[in-house]
């Protein structure tokens, strides 16, 4: 959202080689199809794509965005979600850095696809170890605005669960490439939050028009994707922190962390919604992986 050889050595029967060859050839077929159902960016059930809205409320098809979190918070003994997010790994959620607030109680929901159904089959609340904050996060110019969260517990990929891909470092989405964001935030300006998990589709902006005076002006950074923009289509409070996703090469990416939009509307026109660009952080998401 982040592998060394061995070697047999002794002489072996013609037969004994040759069972050993279809052994590995059967485990090696076995691997690509777990590898296919459950690795990262390819889930079991795919998405419906189209032209489907956050903002108008279209319900997506049942798990196929394994890797979208509810982040929820306690209050008073209640959950609440307050954000989305993505699972990476086996124990690592990306989300936004404006999400987290110090003195919290936070857990994530894996599997999730109706917030207003207690128990859902394939679900999974998990409690929070660590979050990480960007520590040049700046919430006045809503700058690196990105945070990691470390789960208690590995969880465990299935139909329902799955982590998304990481994009490579420093890619650029070219000008309206299609992808698609998701979460249960409000189904329109002032609305009510949804209770079923929702998507869009938004084109891609370019840094190049999303930063003309009339579009969001010097407030998008390089380090920041536009998307949408239409004045139809948009994400909304509540999905803050979820993923952008777009696919490449026949697997999800999450390619950016849902950030901001206009404060007025949410789909106001030449007022796309601002992710944070996973590709300018793919090293600081590296390192404190592997040093948490």
């Amino acid at each position: 959202m982040p592998r060394s050889p061995g070697a047999i050595r002794g002489a072996r029967s013609p037969v004994t080689a040759s069972w050993d060859h279809a052994t590995m050839l059967g485990a090696l077929c076995l691997a690509v199809l777990l590898g296919y159902a459950y690795g990262c960016g390819q889930p079991a059930v795919p998405p419906l794509v189209g032209t489907t809205r956050v903002v108008g409320g279209e319900d997506v098809r049942a798990h196929s965005w394994p890797w979208q979190i509810s982040l929820q918070y306690d209050r008073n003994g209640e959950w609440r979600h307050t954000c989305g997010g993505t699972l990476i790994s086996s124990n690592w959620v990306l989300t936004a850095a404006h999400c987290i607030s110090s003195g919290m109680t936070y857990r994530v929901v894996l599997g999730k696809q109706d917030l207003s159904v207690a128990d859902e089959p394939g679900s999974l609340a998990v409690g929070v170890e660590k979050i990480i904050v960007h520590e040049k996060w700046n919430s006045f110019f809503i700058i690196n605005d990105i945070a990691l969260i470390k789960l208690e517990e590995e969880v465990q990929t299935s139909e329902t669960i799955q982590p998304a891909c990481l994009p490579p470092a420093g890619l650029i989405l070219e000008n309206d490439y299609p992808c698609y964001v998701t979460g249960w935030g409000r189904i329109r300006t002032n609305g009510p939050l949804a209770d079923v998990l929702q998507q869009a589709m938004l084109p891609v902006v370019d840094y190049e028009t999303c930063s003309q005076n009339n579009w969001w002006g010097s407030t998008v950074r390089t380090t920041m994707v536009c998307a949408g923009g239409d004045g139809v289509v948009s994400g909304c409070n509540g999905d803050s922190g979820g993923p952008l996703n777009c696919q490449r090469g026949g697997v999800w990416e999450v390619d950016g962390i849902v950030s901001f939009g206009s404060g007025l509307s949410c789909n106001m026109i030449r007022k796309p919604t601002v992710f944070t660009r996973v590709s300018a952080y793919i090293d600081w998401i590296n390192e404190k992986m592997s040093e948490n």
